[in-house]
């Protein structure tokens, strides 16, 4: 048994079907399917029972988890006790942070980066998804609640003021009651943002008219008259389009930190791309 096996089949014990298990490796999901049999075939054992909804394991398969998981660990601590020590500025490295962030944030100080380290390739995924450092599935990630896993070093990058945005020209709502106007705010999923939450006391008679767990689409919303929006101010202020609302209080703001893996601090690249972003964020 190889570690490319195992690590195909923790994917797909850990996401429940080839198609997202292959998505997660970079395969098709033929391929997987195919050496899942194989595997399975090797061994000896049927490792997953395959339901209408997914990928369940077996009680063989458990007990393979267990190991496999074992057996990673150790695979991927060694990876990163190598990477970490590195110290030439060359070489891969992937962030992680949510969409509004990486463009509007991330992306300048990263080209910036880019031009002074050209050996340096930077990948950078933006979405909601909490991705693992410890199995680096991203190097540094930048989001709003803090670290707490006892492996991660963070810290506190910058604090993000938000305000409340209108298109510009139309009339702007009374606070305390918001009648007639009309709202563009987080999905279902984030209703327990603190400015969904903000809107509901400020707004209470406003209506939801759209929905969308990201911020770049609710500033082009805002900004085609489809209602107001809450958005954090670096992006809102950068748009021609709208302008901000005065309630007689602003929406709560959110902190942004970053963090790494305790074994990549050594790491030559992730440190001078870290000081660069903390450097540029804080001009």
């Amino acid at each position: 048994m190889e570690w490319s096996d195992l690590r195909l089949f923790l994917a797909i014990a850990r996401l429940g079907t080839l198609g997202a298990a292959a998505r997660s490796l970079g395969l098709t999901q033929p391929t997987m399917g195919r050496r899942l049999r194989a595997l399975e075939a090797a061994l000896g054992q049927t490792l997953f029972q395959r339901t209408a909804d997914g990928f369940v394991l077996t009680d063989e398969g458990v007990a393979v988890f267990a190991h496999a998981e074992r057996i990673e660990e150790e695979a991927l601590a060694l990876q990163r006790e190598l990477a970490g020590t590195a110290s030439d500025l060359t070489g891969f490295l992937r962030l992680s942070s949510s969409d509004w962030f990486g463009t509007h944030m991330l992306a300048p100080a990263i080209a910036e980066f880019s031009l002074a380290y050209p050996k340096v390739v930077v990948e950078l995924l933006t979405d909601s998804r909490l991705l693992s450092l410890s199995r680096r599935e991203a190097d540094l990630v930048f989001r709003i609640a803090p670290f707490t896993e006892p492996e991660v070093i963070s810290r506190r990058l910058l604090r993000i003021e938000y305000g409340l945005y209108i298109k510009r020209g139309l009339p702007h709502p009374v606070a305390g009651s918001g009648e007639g106007a009309r709202l563009v705010t987080m999905d279902e999923a984030f209703g327990g943002m603190p400015d969904v939450l903000w809107l509901q006391r400020l707004l209470p008679k406003a209506s939801i008219a759209l929905r969308s767990n990201n911020r770049d689409v609710q500033a082009t919303l805002c900004a085609n008259g489809a209602g107001l929006a809450v958005l954090p101010r670096p992006l809102g202020d950068s748009m021609g389009a709208i302008e901000r609302v005065d309630l007689g209080e602003t929406p709560p703001g959110r902190d942004t930190w970053v963090g790494y893996h305790r074994d990549m601090k050594r790491m030559a690249r992730l440190r001078a791309l870290l000081d660069h972003v903390i450097e540029r964020l804080a001009n």
